[in-house]
């Protein structure tokens, strides 16, 4: 459910951005095909990689963290 959650919001904040996963990726420093699997929910980053994620959102870690737990209440209550 988290990673599904953080896989939605990844996706939504990259493309509001106007980035692409290649693109993203190569800011971030990581693997467009990470990229790919961050947002399909299959891989959990670690906390390293989330701060470089954020730092190229332009969202701070916490904002990030407050968003993931708005998503998850929602998915929880759309799974109720």
């Amino acid at each position: 459910m988290m990673n599904e959650a953080l896989a939605k919001i990844l996706k939504r904040l990259r493309k509001k951005k106007n980035l692409s996963q290649e693109a993203f990726g190569f800011e971030c420093g990581i693997h467009r095909t990470y990229v790919s699997q961050l947002e399909r929910g299959l891989k959990s980053p670690s906390l390293k990689t989330l701060c470089k994620i954020c730092g190229v959102l332009e969202i701070s870690l916490a904002d990030l963290m407050i968003l993931l737990e708005k998503e998850m209440k929602g998915v929880s209550s759309k799974q109720s």
